[in-house]
């Protein structure tokens, strides 16, 4: 029987922020304004550069390419080779466009790992739409119940509770919320966990 583990891509596979808030840092300065340090938007990186900067300006009319960053996550690597040994299907959902999650995966050397890829445009619509995920099932033809979705905020916890699949968080994500105030069945400090909790989920039984 197939399984699958979705995963969101920033603040969750890798750590985009420090990136993030260059990008930001810089287009602040060239247009006169003042700077911020990563604390004060860190809970924004995981809705993009563009939607940082125009947290800070309240204008819609700025727009800047996005860094590609190479912080990965505790574990990762070790996980997925792991999980591919165990042939479990992998995919991304991400409000990254495709183009630049595909980018940003080979170029951390992760893009092999996955069977299926889903950013902001591959689909009509996107996270917490529950389509976003479950329409990465159904091409990977793998049932709800025999997946998981892992992700390290409300919007990909919502998606995942809509579309009534199992959730894991990554703690210390890309949210103002406290871990306990976001819906998961369980939480992981980094992907050195995520065998004991798939064990504990009895995924593979």
């Amino acid at each position: 029987m197939s399984k699958a583990i979705v995963f969101d891509l920033d603040g969750t596979l890798v750590d985009s922020a420090p990136d993030l808030m260059d990008a930001h840092n810089y287009v602040m300065q060239k247009f006169g304004y003042h700077q911020k340090p990563i604390t004060d938007i860190r809970h924004l990186a995981g809705r993009g550069a563009a939607n940082m900067i125009l947290s800070s300006l309240k204008e819609e009319d700025k727009k800047f390419d996005q860094n590609i960053h190479k912080r990965i996550i505790k574990g990762v690597n070790e996980f997925l080779a792991w999980g591919k040994s165990k042939k479990i299907n992998f995919a991304i959902c991400t409000n990254k466009m495709e183009s630049l999650a595909k980018k940003l995966l080979k170029e951390i050397n992760l893009i092999e790992f996955f069977d299926y890829i889903a950013g902001a445009d591959t689909f009509e619509y996107k996270k917490p739409d529950p389509r976003h995920l479950t329409n990465i099932l159904e091409i990977l033809d793998v049932k709800k119940e025999d997946s998981i979705m892992v992700g390290d905020s409300e919007t990909d916890a919502e998606t995942a509770r809509i579309a009534k699949v199992s959730f894991i968080l990554v703690k210390g994500g890309y949210t103002e919320k406290d871990q306990n105030s976001i819906y998961h069945n369980h939480f992981i400090n980094d992907f050195t966990e995520m065998n004991e909790i798939l064990s504990k989920m009895k995924f593979l039984n």
